[in-house]
């Protein structure tokens, strides 16, 4: 939903925010349970999440859905920003303007981004495994070459492990299950390995 939202837009912003669970304070009444005591005696508690924690990242992407949910028609979750061009102006004026808007509510909410990882005004950007522009979305092209340079499989293993790595690019191919199904039926018990 969020890739069909953003393709057919013209420009495309990513902004990576810094350390985005140590963006995130603890509640006072959980600080006590992230203590760990250090090999010199000295204890210590987190005052921000910590990485490891299982609910983490679904709690860093509540926070930054949340922060951004006035802005969700041009910057969905992930801080992933797309403008086309409206109401008479061009599309790098929209898109200037909703980079303002995203920066004043991350700014508001003390959120840092870093600008080494961020891309800005980009015609393209990896999203999620893929890439998004204008033409819309299409697989990561590393992707499909470690598909084309995997060795010829010669057991059922081999080629689940294959078929599992080629699943990815069903959404990006007509008649995907039509084009496996003899690569499927080599899967069963039953079936001769040349």
């Amino acid at each position: 939903m969020v890739l069909d939202s953003m393709s057919g837009s013209v420009i495309y912003s990513a902004i990576d925010l810094t350390d985005g669970f140590y963006q995130i304070l603890m509640r006072e009444s959980d600080i006590p349970l992230t203590a760990v005591s250090t090999p010199s005696g000295m204890l210590w508690e987190w005052l921000v999440i910590p990485q490891g924690p299982k609910n983490a990242p679904a709690m860093f992407n509540r926070m930054v859905s949340h922060v951004l949910r006035p802005l969700r028609d041009f910057a969905p979750s992930y801080i992933f920003v797309h403008s086309r061009a409206e109401g008479g102006l061009s599309a790098v004026d929209v898109h200037v303007r909703h980079l303002r808007q995203v920066f004043q509510v991350t700014r508001e909410h003390k959120l840092y981004a870093n600008l080494k990882k961020c891309v800005f005004c980009a015609p393209e950007i990896p999203v999620l495994g893929c890439y998004v522009s204008k033409n819309g979305v299409r697989a990561d092209p590393e992707k499909i070459s470690s598909i084309c340079s995997w060795p010829t499989t010669t057991s059922p293993t081999e080629l689940r492990r294959w078929l599992g790595l080629v699943n990815y690019l069903h959404k990006y191919t007509k008649d995907y299950a039509g084009l496996i199904q003899r690569l499927s039926s080599l899967m069963k018990k039953d079936a001769t390995w040349l």
